[in-house]
């Protein structure tokens, strides 16, 4: 394949500005998306013109845009960080890798920071590392809940024999797709109505007003990056009251997906707010933090849970109707966030709990914790351990980045591991193959303390968005960008 080429007129040509931006660019996008073409890298640099604020936090990108941004004065000298940090425990550290560490040191370091720990299943995001989890002082860090707020869990378990997943395939395949959309700005033709989308919120803050449209289009849509709608075997190998399902075998629906548009919207917004009141050190600058007793720092709140209501609505729209398409009434539904801010009690104080790609497992929450395409998944009891701030994994976690696993992945390798485990695959990039994620028991394991295993969910038929990763998503942390 032929390596890119780009020049300094062809990048004046789409509007940039002669200064030292376009030597940058160039080199930039000859490094770094060498294997694009032309037209390709051209349409990236346009989407930088066109909004640099949005890319500032791509660790390619975000030199150029920075170069784009007028400059803005920020309010006071540049903030200090704590010289020690405040203590935190590491689950699995074996298997977490050195930028997930370091970002979470640099977490602990806030002068707002209060108690923290770091998940088996970590690995970098932006700020605060996927699989991070950090309680404040009343305060709130946009990018400490991350860019796909209310990004979550739901399973549904149906009274249905296991065999028809295999007998039936065809019917359970196409009630999946008749029931939701995948891809990064998908919609629907034909929105379903929810309370959500009549909150006041809508009304009272203005970022959320210009938004509310494509919110009502895409609600009960399922996103891109690892978003998945699959069907599965769950199995209860003993009655749990928590869980309150008898012992045996039945159908389960499992959906993961987040707050879509409305969520990425929110985060980029009150993050950039963050930034301009705070200025910190450079690699802690993703942890810029609003207070509560600010007003963006109340917007950011209410727009957050109204993200939350909203991610929970999307996975109920889809949950009803594929049980209408069933016919059948779930007998239990499971769910949690693992992508939000929660006020919770902390040695007698109420701190602001930052749950980054971290499940909440307070004494007997139920949770779910899923491993890959073709690696079984697990519906946990929370033990209340103080150590993990009351919180687990939440899920497999990534061991290689998406243009890793693109480069060393085949579909032939791809097809087999699901030959062999049983799975039907409807859709979903090599970027997602289960070489790319962790084991699934090794991380459990790393977390016994933690979580109580009472159920499990193996995968048959899974659905995920089979587009190409954007070009942004195929480093290291574009998984945290609407798919985390």
């Amino acid at each position: 394949m032929a390596k890119l080429k780009i020049t300094g007129k062809d990048i004046r040509g789409i509007g940039y500005p002669e200064s030292p931006v376009i030597s940058l660019a160039m080199g930039l996008m000859e490094k770094h998306y060498k294997h694009s073409t032309l037209e390709e890298a051209l349409k990236i640099l346009a989407n930088i013109k066109e909004s640099p604020a949005d890319h500032l936090d791509h660790a390619v990108l975000g030199k150029i845009a920075l170069q784009l941004l007028p400059k803005q004065e920020t309010a006071g000298p540049e903030l200090s960080l704590n010289q020690s940090g405040i203590t935190f425990s590491v689950f699995g550290s074996e298997g977490i890798e050195a930028g997930a560490l370091h970002q979470m040191h640099t977490a602990a370091k806030l002068p707002i920071a209060v108690a923290g720990a770091l998940m088996p299943d970590a690995h970098s995001g932006y700020g605060l590392p996927i699989g991070g989890v950090l309680a404040t002082e009343n305060a709130v860090i946009p990018y400490g809940v991350g860019v796909d707020i209310g990004c979550r869990m739901c399973l549904s378990v149906f009274d249905l024999p296991v065999k028809d997943l295999d007998g039936k395939g065809a019917f359970f395949s196409r009630t999946i797709q008749d029931n939701t959309v995948f891809g990064s700005g998908g919609q629907l033709a034909r929105p379903a109505d929810h309370e959500v989308l009549h909150s006041a919120a809508f009304g009272e803050i203005g970022l959320l007003k210009g938004l509310h449209a494509k919110a009502w289009k895409q609600l009960g849509t399922s996103g891109s990056g690892n978003h998945f709608v699959e069907f599965g075997a769950v199995t209860i190998d003993a009655f749990d009251p928590v869980l309150g399902i008898p012992a045996g075998t039945y159908v389960g629906l499992l959906s993961h997906s987040g707050s879509r548009g409305l969520g990425a919207n929110i985060a980029n917004h009150y993050t950039k707010i963050a930034k301009e009141q705070r200025r910190l050190p450079s690699d802690a600058m993703n942890l810029a933090w609003l207070t509560l007793e600010e007003e963006a720092g109340i917007e950011y709140w209410l727009a957050m849970n109204l993200a939350g209501d909203y991610a929970a609505a999307c996975h109920h729209v889809i949950h009803d109707k594929v049980a209408k398409a069933l016919g059948r009434r779930s007998l239990r539904m499971v769910e949690n966030h693992h992508n939000f801010a929660w006020k919770e009690q902390w040695e007698g104080r109420e701190v602001i709990v930052h749950r980054k790609g971290a499940t909440p497992a307070g004494v007997d929450v139920l949770g779910i914790i899923p491993g890959s395409m073709t690696a079984p998944g697990f519906i946990v009891k929370g033990k209340g351990e103080v150590a993990s701030v009351n919180s687990a994994a939440h899920g497999a976690g990534r061991r290689m980045s998406r243009t890793a696993a693109l480069q060393s992945i085949t579909h032939s390798a791809l097809q087999e591991q699901l030959r062999k485990q049983g799975v039907t695959l409807l859709g979903a990039g090599l970027d997602e193959a289960p070489m790319a994620y962790k084991d699934i028991h090794a991380v459990m394991k790393a977390q016994e303390s933690l979580v109580e295993v009472v159920g499990s969910f193996q995968p048959r038929i899974v659905q995920m968005d089979g587009s190409p990763p954007k070009p942004w998503m195929k480093k290291g942390k574009g998984a945290e960008v609407e798919g985390e």
